[in-house]
């Protein structure tokens, strides 16, 4: 079973997978992507997360996020892999324990590992029988169905790793600063466009944050701040009757010229251009 979904015009993407040659090639070659394994079989699986060896039970979850490379040591085994990229996910207001910077995925004091009792497991397989039927299911509202299961996934197993595992307390190291900040720039990035506000908010230097994030991730903080800003005038420009302008103004720009020549720099077209081109693709 291998199973994609992908949405084009805001280039959101999710994949259910249990086929391990193919998902190792795809975590391989593909970027971006937060991660969930699922251990349905009756042996241990061994795999590494930035290198660290990790041992997943049966009936185990552990996640990856898009900061991470994950390797399989173990193979010829059932295992369950579901991957989803912001676009697809957090382009939409979630709580913040269930975001893409949520507990299972930056939350934990290590590499998370959630136990499923054989009643979780029961009802965790129901859920997965529902995600391959919609995935099936071709019609407009299909990523919409995805993206409210993806949400129950993630609740039920935030609500695991809370009585399982220890949560951090604090930011300890380069990783937790990249995921604070971009918690932060997700709630924010409409009001706030400058890097040294965020810095503030964390208790740290611009120059730690370009430190943290040159270690760990291919963007830079100003990129991530544009990126988000960008999603959600894509989002607008297709999901509304609003113009440029109001989608600039929605987003904390008094320069509607300044707004118009950040998103063709990002997207390569003016905010009316990518509007009328990606309507004639529906």
């Amino acid at each position: 079973m291998h199973l994609e979904y992908k949405e084009r015009q805001l280039s959101a993407y999710f994949r259910l997978s249990n086929q391990l040659d193919l998902m190792t090639e795809n975590l391989v070659m593909t970027k971006g992507l937060n991660h969930l394994f699922w251990n349905q079989s009756t042996s241990t699986i061994e795999l590494e997360i930035n290198h660290r060896q990790v041992k997943l039970a049966p009936n185990h979850i552990t996640t990856a996020t898009e900061l991470q490379n994950v390797t399989f040591n173990t193979r010829d085994v059932q295992i369950t892999c579901l991957s989803f990229n912001r676009e697809f996910y957090c382009i939409k207001d979630h709580q913040e324990e269930v975001s893409c910077n949520g507990v299972i995925f930056y939350g934990t004091q290590d590499i998370p590992l959630i136990h499923l009792d054989e009643s979780e497991s029961q009802k965790m397989q129901s859920l997965f029988e529902v995600f391959e039927e919609e995935f099936d299911t071709k019609d407009v509202i299909q990523g919409e169905m995805l993206q409210l299961l993806l949400t129950r996934l993630i609740i039920k197993c935030t609500r695991l790793a809370k009585a399982q595992l220890i949560i951090k307390p604090n930011i300890q190291d380069a990783s937790d600063i990249i995921r604070a900040y971009t918690a932060l720039v997700d709630k924010h990035f409409r009001e706030m466009k400058n890097i040294a506000d965020y810095a503030d908010l964390l208790h740290k230097s611009p120059k730690t944050l370009s430190n943290a994030f040159s270690k760990h991730s291919d963007k830079t903080p100003l990129r991530v701040i544009h990126d988000r800003v960008i999603q959600e005038a894509q989002y607008q420009l297709l999901n509304s009757n609003k113009t440029a302008k109001e989608v600039s103004h929605s987003l904390g720009f008094e320069d509607a010229s300044a707004f118009n020549k950040l998103f063709k720099k990002i997207t390569g077209c003016a905010p009316i251009d990518y509007k009328k081109s990606k309507k004639k693709l529906t």
